[in-house]
């Protein structure tokens, strides 16, 4: 496991405490689970760019009209 010094503004150190504790968590758990959450939005957003580039921009509106209309 990788140890990562961040430096942060002291009033968004104390929110991440407050959030922590809300949770019922660790400041290290919470930013764990935030990069983790980071990191899946980024892979979502990396696989939809690559199947946009060989997809048919037809089928694709295709599939949004059937989603709104549901």
């Amino acid at each position: 496991m990788a140890t990562l010094t961040i430096r942060l503004p002291d009033d968004k150190h104390n929110r991440l405490k407050e959030l922590a504790q809300a949770k019922g968590i660790s400041v290290n758990k919470l930013i764990e689970e935030l990069s983790t959450i980071a990191l899946a939005e980024f892979d979502a957003h990396t696989r939809f760019k690559a199947m946009a580039a060989t997809g048919n921009a037809e089928e694709g509106l295709r599939i949004l009209a059937n989603l709104s209309s549901g």
